[in-house]
């Protein structure tokens, strides 16, 4: 307790103050209803609290009493564990168990807080309000003596008053006394006179005895009381100091008690080694296991074979192509592998320093970051072990067969003009038909047939050469496909199905011929051919017949192949044999309706013919001047015109197309369902606006990121903004233009803005 210098005394300080001291210490006591009223609060408040730990513990014992052996030992043990429980769960008992300990506490410290501090403190309380009335009571009973002497001293002075006044009046009856009457009046005054000086001489003492009284009441009588409620006041202080001090004092045991409970939990979760878990889990799960068989070779139900790789010429050269692409894999793989197994391991040493101590970073990032560098490294070795066994596999098999092969410089292509690929002879065309060109001669085929074409790259050829290497590949792909098979039987006797093209015949069947169909795909911009035909109820594919005696071939049920039209505004190259300049078509016809929409263009029929005065510059559109008088020159889109009617057989030869015996032509029926029966106008494909013209820009954002996968397509990041130049034609791609440029992308990949 803080020293004062001097000691404050009311009686000599505050002299009369008797009612703002009594006001200040009444204010003191009724204060200490507070203070009582404050613990009982927080003893409820430690009771509930106390309960509410109380229900914890015993929720969390219910559920671990539930869990406890599917957390020990798993959910299907080999073994019982009986009543033993893994190392956490025991550590986890300990917890609740102090848990409950430390709810007992605090149910203790709620009931020494009523009996040892509020209840004391109320009874203090009653007790100094008590000595506090007597004492207003005896300062009641001063100041009302005061008052009594105050009283008798003006009464004094009263009667003090009327003796003078009747002295006055016996001197002046005197005067108006006759002669006989005068010594009865002068005895009278006299004796008046006597009265007079006897009562002033009372009302002298009266005032001396009042004065002295005043002076004992104010001085001593008063200060007296006063200094008797100071010590009421600091005698009531300090009994609630130490009130306080006790309640202080069962706090403090109460925390002392909680922390020699926690110290205990602290020791003993130390000992919970995350090894005893695994270890229990173990030995209540070992069972006897066996790997798993090898899968071996299984013949099909349909056709007997064994499990000898075949090495006739064609299975030799896919098995080449297999073996050049793991070979010059394998490299690479191990040395990624051995990358990604460094940082691995690195991942696991931070984690041993972080459990050291010796590494604040947070554990679980790094855990992280080491199952992602694990993913990967899986990943690597995936692909490692996969050509590293089919190198093995394959050279087990046939040899090395990569000696003295002369591989293609592949590389991908989306070929947006009509391009034939020269190992099948089939088209490869559209945005969803992606191939491959040779860098050096120009070779192009399907992605489908990269592994099936042979190691005979002639080297990096001019122009002119791979004009010819494409005549000659192309002629040859061609009587490959229309060639009937050898009758060679396979290992059961049945006979073999080929045909490089995709369709499949048997000997001794009449095989498909295709004729030209380059008339057919009159446009390079729209890709319907001359004489479609358009329907409401989707695309069929019409009927075809061999030499026009073999049997009818209904080919709607076999695989059914959408045209679909590239975009006008394509700036994508064509494939390596178009590079050569094409003369235009001299005119054509119209293949539907036109309405024009802007100035410089022009509003023309369906089939009516018309002059070619410009050709397609990329842009989609072609300037033409209808056949007929007065017409004026004007822009159409070119997926509206067919301009293949004007085609001659000498364009097709210069530009080393393949001649009109080679294929046949591709009737497409989009015209009036067949069971309505009903013809429905014509409607044209969609156009993109021309060049110069104005239209509304349409914006898409990117979903994902992408990365080209060959010539054609466009980079794009995630969230990027791009203006859409050509919607989705069907084949799930869309022309953008992005920030890397101008090409196409994914349509599944892009939300509209």
């Amino acid at each position: 307790m803080a020293e004062v210098d001097i000691a404050p005394n009311f009686g000599a300080e505050l002299k009369d103050g008797f009612k703002p001291v009594n006001a200040w210490v009444t204010n003191g006591i009724a204060w200490l209803d507070d203070v009582q009223q404050f613990y009982r609060e927080r003893s409820v408040i430690e009771k509930e609290y106390s309960q509410k730990l109380s229900a914890l513990a015993k929720k969390y014992f219910e559920k671990k009493a539930k869990k406890s052996s599917t957390l020990s030992v798993g959910d299907t043990p080999t073994v019982t564990p009986g009543s033993l429980e893994s190392a956490s769960m025991t550590t986890w008992t300990v917890q609740l168990t102090t848990l409950e300990q430390r709810a007992a506490e605090h149910e203790r410290f709620s009931v020494q807080l009523v009996n040892s501090i509020a209840q004391p403190l109320q009874n203090l309380a009653e007790r100094y309000e008590q000595l506090r009335k007597q004492h207003a009571e005896y300062a009641a009973k001063l100041e009302k003596e005061r008052d009594s002497a105050y009283g008798d001293l003006r009464k004094t002075k009263g009667k003090y008053d009327s003796v003078c006044q009747e002295v006055e009046s016996r001197r002046k009856k005197i005067e108006s006394s006759f002669d006989h009457g005068k010594t009865k009046a002068q005895n009278q005054y006299q004796q008046q006179q006597s009265d007079m000086r006897n009562m002033k001489s009372t009302y002298l003492i009266a005032i001396n005895v009042t004065n002295k009284q005043k002076e004992r009441y104010y001085h001593e009588y008063v200060p007296e009381l006063l200094d008797s409620l100071q010590s009421v006041s600091e005698a009531k202080t300090a009994t609630l100091n130490k009130l306080w001090s006790t309640a202080a004092g069962l706090e403090t045991e109460t925390l002392q008690r909680s922390l020699q409970l926690l110290g205990h939990l602290s020791g003993e979760i130390p000992r919970n080694n995350p090894v005893l878990d695994s270890m229990m889990f173990v030995r209540h799960n070992a069972s006897q296991w066996q790997d798993p068989l090898d899968f071996a070779f299984e013949p099909s139900p349909v056709w007997l074979d064994d499990d000898v790789m075949a090495s006739d010429p064609s299975s030799k050269t896919f098995l080449m192509n297999i073996l050049s692409k793991s070979k010059s894999s394998v490299g690479e793989l191990r040395r990624e592998c051995e990358g990604k197994r460094k940082e691995v391991e690195g991942a696991k040493r931070v984690r041993q320093a972080i459990r050291e101590g010796r590494d604040k970073r947070d554990e679980l990032e790094v855990v992280r970051s080491q199952l992602h560098q694990q993913e990967m490294l899986h990943e690597a070795e995936r692909k490692m072990i996969t050509a590293e066994v089919e190198v093995s596999t394959i050279t087990a098999a046939v040899g090395d067969v990569t000696v003295g092969a002369r591989n293609h410089a592949m590389r991908n292509e989306t070929f947006r003009l009509p391009t034939n690929c020269d190992l099948c002879g089939d088209r490869i065309w559209g945005l969803s038909a992606k191939g491959l060109i040779c860098n050096d001669c120009g070779y192009t085929c399907h992605l489908k047939c990269e592994l099936k074409v042979p190691a005979d790259c002639p080297g990096e050829l001019n122009k002119d050469q791979k004009k010819a290497m494409k005549t000659e590949r192309q002629a040859s792909a061609q009587a490959s496909a229309t060639s009937p098979t050898d009758g060679s039987n396979g290992a059961n006797g049945r006979p073999s199905i080929s045909g490089s093209g995709g369709g499949s015949q048997r000997s001794g069947a009449p095989g498909l011929q295709r004729s030209d169909t380059m008339g057919s795909m009159n446009t390079l911009s729209s890709g319907y051919a001359a004489s479609a035909h358009r329907s409401v109820s989707g695309t069929t594919v019409a009927t075809m017949r061999d030499n026009g005696d073999g049997p009818k071939i209904n080919t709607s049920s076999a695989r059914q192949h959408r045209i679909a039209a590239p975009a006008p505004t394509s700036p994508f190259r064509g494939n390596g044999d178009d590079d050569d300049d094409d003369e235009p078509p001299a005119g054509g016809r119209m293949l539907y309706a036109y309405q024009a929409n802007s100035d410089g263009e022009l509003s023309i029929g369906e089939g009516q013919t018309f002059t070619l005065l410009e050709p397609d510059d990329g842009s989609g559109w072609i300037k033409i001047k209808p056949n007929t008088i007065g017409s004026s020159a004007g822009l159409v889109p070119a997926s509206y015109a067919d301009l293949s009617a004007v085609r001659s057989p000498t364009t097709h030869s210069s530009n080393n197309r393949p001649s009109s015996s080679a294929f046949s032509a591709s009737a497409v029926s989009l015209a009036g369902s067949d069971s309505a029966g009903s013809v429905k106008k014509k409607v044209g494909p969609a156009v993109a606006p021309r060049r110069g013209a104005k239209k509304a820009v349409k914006q898409v954002e990117a979903l994902y990121t992408y990365s080209a996968q060959g010539p054609g397509e466009a980079n794009m990041e995630a969230g990027e903004k791009m203006v859409l130049v050509s919607p989705d034609q069907g084949d799930g791609w869309v022309e953008v233009q992005a920030r890397a440029g101008k090409g196409v992308v994914p349509a599944s990949w892009v939300k509209d803005v």
